[in-house]
């Protein structure tokens, strides 16, 4: 699910680099009396529909010493309604010939199903239906969060790489909740229970902290009218503000090293404080998407520097993710070739980015950033769940229809200067977290012996 989110997120940077053009995704959108939020993105090529409920809330958004309550909500809301028994709903989706799923990160919390046109009324109903009476018992209830810790224990806890991140987020974020995992501390998962998935729930879920988002064969009438007959009815709630500790200045550069036995290839991780497209120095978070791309394309600058002939690395790369409803991070990662020191990777890294604060970019990199985000962005509006991811996504961060709509057009007019502008605002080591994730010592030094005989 992870890989599947993480691609949909690139579509959106990918398709920033379309031409110009009045509309992207030509999207149909109101509001229901309760305060529910419904997108439509028509696509008639199949009778398929792709369903989806966001809502406004994610595990940034949870109660100190309760990380994981999001999650954890996520799994049990799976676990029945009065018309829909526990376990059943993803068998009565998959009998239909559709699927389904669900996702959360810091900042929402989805739930989607991918069904033939004509079985859109049968996952709405069920849909809304545990949208405002989920039932659970403690009896589903205590053993789904053994599942929480178990999926904590395969994904995070027996990966060095994971847990490495893990700490990365912690030492980035001294006071914002970004800095706390998804997933949740395991000893904070283990303290959680159903009364207090529930009062989540009660909290959070409801209409009017919710967006329907609908991509596929279906017209606006149509949709109008199921969505008025399932959710429609639903009461809007009082929901509190999203209100989160915001970060001090960061004053000093932070570093971190990390070993583990199981690590076989060491690598160098740094992250930056960076504006998204809704909060902080927010007119530097496009520059920032095309900043990413430069460097890390098959043919951008980490590459050639720091991989391509007799360079250091064995890989480069650089991500930045400027949906976000707080400041989000720039990051950079690179790993060595067998041979060449982790320390050696770090001086090249340092010495890319000091010419690039010095000099910028030049106009053929700029273009050529925008060419490849253009020729990703073909495949935007042609996955169903990447043109509602994309919607999703931007509008639970805060952004609207236009804003998402009108991407294009701004990643268009970026400029040489405002690239070294957001560069030399972001990219500041004194304001970084810098990593080495390396195996253990004997564990280096036993490597070392071998390849001297």
């Amino acid at each position: 699910m992870r890989l599947l989110l993480m691609a949909c997120l690139s579509l959106l940077a990918a398709f920033a680099g379309m031409p110009a053009a009045a509309q992207v995704f030509n999207p149909t959108r109101f509001t229901l009396g309760n305060g529910l939020d419904v997108v439509l993105i028509e696509d008639h090529r199949a009778p398929v529909v792709q369903h989806m409920v966001w809502y406004r809330v994610g595990a940034a958004d949870e109660m100190p010493g309760e990380s994981g309550v999001a999650h954890y909500l996520e799994h049990l809301m799976f676990k029945g309604t009065p018309n829909v028994p526990s376990g059943e709903f993803s068998k009565i989706v998959a009998r239909q010939g559709g699927r389904d799923n669900a996702f959360t990160s810091a900042d929402y919390t989805g739930y989607f199903q991918t069904v033939a046109r004509d079985r859109l009324d049968l996952v709405m109903r069920m849909e809304a239906e545990r949208m405002h009476r989920l039932t659970v018992s403690e009896a589903d209830a205590r053993p789904e969060l053994q599942v929480v810790l178990e999926e904590r224990l395969s994904r995070t806890d027996n990966s060095p790489r994971a847990q490495f991140g893990e700490q990365l987020d912690a030492a980035q974020y001294l006071s914002h909740p970004y800095g706390r995992p998804i997933i949740g501390w395991a000893h904070e998962i283990k303290a959680l229970n159903l009364e207090k998935a529930m009062a989540f729930y009660r909290t959070h879920y409801a209409p009017n902290n919710a967006i329907l988002i609908v991509a596929g064969d279906v017209s606006p009438a149509e949709l109008k009218s199921l969505a008025e007959k399932h959710y429609g009815l639903i009461p809007m709630r009082p929901v509190p503000p999203r209100l989160r500790p915001q970060e001090p200045p960061q004053l000093a550069e932070r570093r971190l090293v990390m070993r583990d036995a199981r690590v076989t290839q060491p690598s160098l991780s740094r992250s930056y404080l960076a504006p998204s497209r809704t909060a902080g120095e927010k007119q530097h978070s496009v520059p920032l998407s095309v900043l990413s791309e430069i460097l890390s394309n098959s043919t951008g600058r980490l590459h050639r520097r720091l991989v391509a002939g007799d360079g250091p690395a064995a890989g480069a790369g650089s991500y930045y993710q400027s949906l976000a409803l707080d400041q989000t991070t720039f990051n950079l990662s690179a790993s060595p070739k067998p041979g060449r020191s982790i320390e050696e990777v770090e001086t090249a890294l340092d010495a890319v980015l000091a010419d690039l604060l010095a000099e910028g970019v030049s106009e053929f990199e700029l273009a050529q950033a925008k060419n490849v985000m253009r020729a990703g962005a073909i495949f935007a509006r042609d996955s169903l769940f990447g043109a509602a991811q994309t919607f999703g996504a931007a509008l639970t961060t805060g952004l609207s229809v236009d804003a998402v709509e009108d991407w294009p057009n701004l990643v268009r007019a970026v400029t040489r200067e405002q690239v070294l502008a957001a560069a030399r605002s972001v990219l500041d080591k004194r304001r970084s977290v810098t990593g080495h994730l390396l195996p253990e010592e004997k564990q280096a030094d036993a490597k070392k012996q071998e390849t001297a005989q």
